[in-house]
């Protein structure tokens, strides 16, 4: 009989000890190769945005083992992905190269695959990953756990970050500030940068501020700001004057890590409008906008269509095609293909035409993703319950590759223009 035996998997094979394979088959490989399995991780901490690496070692080779990962969120949801391993010759499994040989929250090889693809198994629905406030708690902590055979072989446990040492937060209220936000600042010492004012689209309330932890994280000064659906503020998308958000703006122009001549606003879904519309008419304070699963016409009210979403000067802003020609700096428009909400792809490129037509200097960008739904934004790795899909379209694999990629352009574009 020969020594070797061929195993197979996903068109790619290689050689395991015939021996090693019995042994496996009767034991559990619960051997003395398992007994030193090891979890290693090119980062115990890393900001949440940020990939790491993972490699299980110390395993018999062709061993089939299950890894765990598993966090909780502020509601007390368990959210847990499970996924299924050979063992390579080497008697490792480097998740950035394997991909779930049996089963699995994810198919394609991805390192990241265990943290995005974590779904919440209690307490509830399973649409989305709610940890506690980046102001509040400034990390979540991910247990990974390896398994074979029912016995526990190797486990560690993960933080992921939304803040940096020495990044501070603060609380904004209507009074005395006139808006309702968090100022999330880089460390003291950061050298001045572009600042971002954040705000979220119809699910109202306090959006965007894990986002803005993150950017300002990365040296960008940020300030999410909630406009209806919080105390003190409308209830619903309705008659929001514009000025609102330029007296937010202006806060943050006047904060020494924010650079004033490049402040711009970042808006998601029916924020998207006001983002433009900031960028639009007020392009002295407003230098260009980034936009999220965007519109490329003003809508009405949410709760009625006789109603405008949005004044400025007391005067409703009228549905209409958003105007773009006073926009003084880059706009870059992201959307899925597969959005289920709204057709955010034809709004996107339209964005982008529109604005390629003035002969500005900055380059505008359309970025349309594959498999991507109205979840497409904003930074990568964070869970996204299944449950989430039925509503917003696309994939799991998709939304997340669609953040990943642009993510990068979204820091690419701040760092571009200096500060």
């Amino acid at each position: 009989m020969s020594r070797w035996r061929l195993e197979f998997r996903s068109g790619r094979r290689w050689a395991v000890p015939a021996v090693a394979a019995a042994a496996c088959a009767l034991t559990g490989c619960g051997g003395h190769a398992a007994d030193h399995a090891g979890i290693r991780v090119s980062a115990s901490s890393a900001l949440a945005d940020q990939a790491i690496k993972t490699t299980v070692t110390g395993l018999v080779p062709g061993q089939q083992v299950t890894i765990t990962a598993q966090t909780a969120d502020a509601d007390h949801r368990v959210w847990r992905s499970q996924d299924t391993f050979n063992a390579g010759p080497d008697g490792a499994v480097n998740l950035a190269s394997a991909d779930p040989a049996v089963g699995g929250s994810y198919i394609n090889p991805d390192g990241m695959g265990p943290f995005w693809s974590m779904d919440a198994v209690t307490g509830g629905d399973n649409e989305y990953f709610t940890p506690a406030q980046p102001q509040d708690q400034s990390s979540v902590k991910v247990r990974l756990t390896v398994t074979s055979a029912g016995r526990v072989l190797a486990a560690r446990t993960v933080t992921r970050n939304y803040m940096v040492p020495g990044e501070t937060a603060r609380v904004l209220t209507l009074r005395p500030s006139g808006v309702a936000g968090v100022l999330f600042l880089p460390p003291p010492g950061t050298p001045r940068h572009p600042g971002v004012l954040l705000f979220g689209g119809a699910e109202g309330g306090m959006a965007q501020t894990f986002t803005a932890a993150l950017l300002a994280a990365h040296g960008y000064p940020a300030l999410t700001v909630a406009y209806f659906a919080w105390p003190g503020l409308p209830d619903q998308l309705q008659n929001i004057p514009l000025e609102y958000f330029v007296t937010a703006g202006r806060i943050l122009a006047s904060q020494p890590a924010a650079d004033p001549a490049h402040l711009l606003t970042l808006g998601y879904s029916r924020g998207t409008e006001a983002a433009l519309l900031l960028a639009d008419h007020f392009p002295q304070l407003f230098h260009g906008a980034i936009v999220y699963s965007p519109s490329y016409y003003i809508n009405p009210a949410s709760s009625s269509t006789d109603e405008p979403a949005w004044t400025l000067g007391g005067q409703p802003v009228m549905p209409n095609p958003v105007p773009l020609d006073q926009v003084s700096g880059p706009v870059l428009a992201i959307a899925g293909d597969s959005d289920a909400i709204w057709d955010s792809e034809t709004s996107a490129s339209r964005i982008s035409a529109e604005l390629g037509v003035d002969g500005s200097r900055y380059s505008h960008q359309a970025e349309i993703y594959l498999s991507a739904g109205h979840g497409v934004g904003t930074f990568p790795y964070e869970p996204i319950g299944s449950g989430a899909l039925d509503v917003t379209g696309g994939t799991r694999a998709g939304d997340v590759a669609a953040q990943r990629s642009s993510w990068a352009k979204v820091l690419s574009l701040l760092a571009g223009l200096g500060g």
